[in-house]
């Protein structure tokens, strides 16, 4: 049993702080480990990227794609969820099944740009009614082979600027 005056920490757990600074003989002198003059011994200066005044190699890339400036953040729900989500009792059959359906059963958090139905099994509710912005060929067909039916909700038209009729 050892006693609280006999406990010591293991060899090597503290290790003491490199004082720089301290003369040519601590190895650590004159600079004090900041290296020789110019822009990396300054302080705050982030040079990742920067290749001395040439064009970046990730500018100098071909640039691939489109990147839409308003892309859409769509709610994603699997098929089979909603399916599991309807035998739980959560979820109410019988009705429509819409974005305001969804967030009620607590299936998603919150109505974003829209509700996509995604998934090609596991859904075997009969009759049940969706209205939602998008779904895919698999989803929309298990859910019609269920004896079910996808309504889709029309996209809103980007908005035009009318001539000037003066």
């Amino acid at each position: 049993m050892t006693r609280l005056n006999e406990l010591r920490d293991n060899p090597g757990a503290n290790k003491l702080r490199i004082r720089v600074g301290r003369g040519i003989g601590s190895g650590k002198g004159k600079t004090g480990g900041r290296g020789g003059k110019g822009q990396t011994a300054r302080s705050g200066v982030a040079i990742n990227g920067f290749e001395g005044g040439q064009m970046p190699l990730h500018m100098r890339m071909p640039k691939r794609g489109f990147n839409a400036l308003n892309p859409k953040d769509w709610n994603e729900v699997r098929v089979d969820r909603i399916q599991a989500y309807i035998d739980s009792g959560k979820l109410d059959a019988k009705g429509v099944i819409d974005a305001e359906a969804l967030i009620a059963a607590r299936v998603i958090r919150r109505a974003k740009d829209g509700v996509r139905l995604i998934g090609a099994s596991g859904f075997t509710a009969k009759k049940v009614t969706f209205k939602v912005d998008y779904a895919t060929a698999g989803a929309s067909a298990a859910i019609e082979a269920a004896g079910g039916k996808v309504e889709l909700i029309p996209a809103k038209a980007p908005w035009k600027k009318t001539p000037y009729a003066g």
